[in-house]
């Protein structure tokens, strides 16, 4: 027998309905002996996240308005969960120490945390396992970083007495003060990381409301194939470039431990979802593991005789950049020329100021500026192996009529990246997915 770590997101806890289907997914796998669990999500359209509701009761205790009403509806969203699935856990005592911690002043990182912590209390009582509270275990520093080998040694050494737990997600404690502290949103799923790495997990599966990872975007194109097996080198790419995919936060523990992660769906539990895992899979034949990208960005063209042989002229365009606190997202080169790519967020209305940056301190020949750029990139593994991938891309891109107005490649060459004018973007992406797809429909 092996140890599985099974995380459990808002969707999937949301209700009494989703609590039996994760007992049963739970239940049969005798491997499953950790659970993780995020506070509940939404049941329906226009319903709210218990985390959602925690954040406004401070709020309104911030501003001297009534907030009895809206823990009232936090407290009957759990007991209805409780009498509905049978458990006869005492919540009242929990709900009356929040109330209580509110009234003292109790900090926005302690109420939001208290979904999560209600739920695992729940969920513990529902399963029959140990309640194991992530207060004291998972450790941030003074500046909120998380401590990560502080963190592993403690849940290493608490969760040994178990056989059984469940943890909650989202939150730990300031070493220093004691205080509690919580991850960004998705918290949950760091958490669930870490816990597989601690207990030396065979693997870690996160469960959610959809059957793993797409080729693109489903928005874009029509049922998209799904991705089986993907390394995270590859999820990285994709995750940079726009792609909706789990945060490298909450994969870091896990790689770090060559643990695989595997994407499953609550509601779907028959399909095996998208595995994660270092190394790409080498019985995968697929060309393209995935396509994602990004719109809105500015590329800045600067051309200059005999730049290759001027030393320091990258440097000053990155020194540039760093001055007007600005983050480079690409630059392609060639020996007279250099295209920097940065973000319309990033630039913020600085275009001109940067310009004049850049014609002051680096003399260029010619500058020429192409605004309103989108960025695909085309990501896979077995893509430096195989010839033909880039005639096959941009064949399909001039087929589709869409003019490239930028080419970048990693040094991998596990990803080719293109810039297209915005209004091109869907027609792009779908031209590139069917590209590299049509071989395997025949």
């Amino acid at each position: 027998m092996g140890v599985k770590v099974a995380k459990f997101g808002g969707s999937s806890v949301a209700d009494g309905i989703q609590l039996t289907k994760i007992k049963d997914i739970i239940f049969a796998d005798p491997d499953r002996k950790y659970i993780v669990v995020s506070a509940p999500g939404k049941r329906f359209d226009g319903d709210s996240k218990i985390t959602d509701l925690l954040y406004l009761c401070k709020t309104h205790m911030e501003h001297n308005l009534p907030y009895e009403q809206i823990f009232q509806v936090i407290e009957d969203r759990y007991v209805a969960v409780a009498l509905n699935l049978g458990v006869e856990t005492d919540l009242q005592e929990h709900f009356d120490r929040i109330k209580e911690n509110l009234k003292k002043g109790c900090t926005a990182d302690y109420i939001a945390s208290r979904g999560e912590y209600l739920n695992a209390v729940l969920i513990a009582d529902f399963l029959g396992f140990d309640f194991v509270d992530a207060e004291g275990l998972i450790l941030f520093n003074s500046k909120g970083k998380l401590m990560i080998s502080e963190t592993d040694e403690a849940l290493r050494e608490e969760l040994s007495k178990h056989e059984h737990a469940v943890i909650p997600g989202f939150y730990g404690t300031d070493a220093k003060t004691g205080k509690i502290r919580t991850f960004s949103r998705g918290g949950s799923d760091i958490t669930g990381s870490l816990v597989a790495r601690a207990v030396n997990a065979d693997i870690y599966e996160n469960w959610t409301d959809v059957s793993g990872f797409l080729m693109a975007d489903p928005r874009i194109v029509k049922n998209p194939k799904p991705i089986h097996h993907i390394s995270y080198k590859e999820l990285r790419e994709l995750s940079y470039m726009g792609a909706s995919v789990l945060h490298e936060d909450a994969i870091y523990p896990a790689r770090i431990a060559n643990i695989p992660i595997n994407i499953r769906n609550t509601n779907v539990p028959e399909d095996h979802g998208t595995i994660i895992t270092a190394e790409h899979d080498v019985a995968n034949t697929n060309v393209v593991t995935g396509i994602a990208g990004s719109k809105d960005f500015t590329v800045i063209a600067i051309y200059k005789n005999m730049m290759s042989s001027e030393r320091g002229f990258l440097r000053r365009i990155l020194a540039i950049l760093e001055d007007f606190d600005m983050t480079l997202e690409h630059m392609p080169t060639g020996i007279d020329t250099v295209s920097v790519v940065i973000s319309n967020s990033t630039l913020d209305g600085k275009l001109d100021d940067l310009l004049e940056a850049f014609d002051k301190q680096l003399s260029p020949d010619t500058m020429e500026v192409f605004e309103d750029i989108a960025l695909i990139a085309t990501v896979g593994c077995g893509m430096s192996s195989r010839a033909g991938v880039s005639a096959k891309l941009f064949t399909a891109l001039a087929e589709a009529k869409v003019n490239i107005r930028m080419i970048d490649q990693g040094s991998s060459e596990m990803n080719i990246i293109v810039g297209v004018q915005n209004k091109d973007f869907n027609k792009a992406i779908k031209a590139i997915y069917a590209a590299f797809t049509e071989d395997e429909v025949k």
